[in-house]
């Protein structure tokens, strides 16, 4: 596998990586449930990889994924490898175009445009939250670990509020002996205990 393009935005390409990993085993579409209870893997992916775009999209200014992102069919058309490939490959480059000493840069998000590292810690939680989901649901090693969590947390706080209930469910209680990826998984209203039933 090819290294990951470099977006200059290390959390941001540690959890494309994460995202990329995940998928590069899978064959098709995939009909697995996941921690985000309505969807499939496959839908996931379309999730996810539609939200990579949104990211490009809203940077550059360029046309927006063909899919919603939140509406996804379940049919890739392609191998999930190279659905997402691509849609990390557009991600890159915008995110390689957007200036760290930048005020504000536009995102996709309801909050609207935000300082430059929160908007790419933001589209980084994207990614490595999903990269967790696929990776729960096709019996994978969890991708996202303390470090990664540690730097989510930040950008999770000031992000996830306003998208309750639509891009992410109620928080869920702490637990005893939580670490800091299930503190943040937990937040974000995944249990990190979750397994297919």
């Amino acid at each position: 596998m090819a290294p990951i393009t470099p977006t200059g935005w290390d959390l941001l390409d540690t959890a494309r990586a994460a995202l990329r990993d995940v998928a590069a085993g899978l064959a098709d579409d995939d009909p697995r449930p996941t921690p985000c209870a309505e969807w499939t893997v496959t839908q996931v992916i379309q999730h996810a990889t539609g939200d990579q775009r949104a990211w490009a999209s809203s940077i550059t200014g360029s046309a927006p994924p063909a899919e919603n992102p939140f509406a996804p069919s379940g049919h890739l058309g392609a191998r999930p490898a190279t659905v997402v490939e691509q849609a990390i490959e557009a991600s890159a480059s915008a995110w390689a175009s957007a200036a760290a000493d930048a005020e504000q840069i536009p995102t996709p998000l309801p909050q609207g445009r935000m300082a430059p590292a929160l908007a790419a810690a933001a589209c980084a939680l994207d990614a490595a939250v999903h990269a967790w989901d696929i990776a729960a649901a096709t019996g994978q090693k969890p991708p996202l670990n303390d470090e990664m969590a540690r730097q989510l947390a930040p950008a999770a706080r000031q992000i996830v509020e306003p998208l309750r209930g639509f891009a992410y469910a109620a928080a869920l209680a702490p637990a005893p002996g939580d670490d800091e990826a299930a503190a943040l998984l937990r937040y974000l209203g995944r249990d990190p205990n979750w397994v297919a039933v």
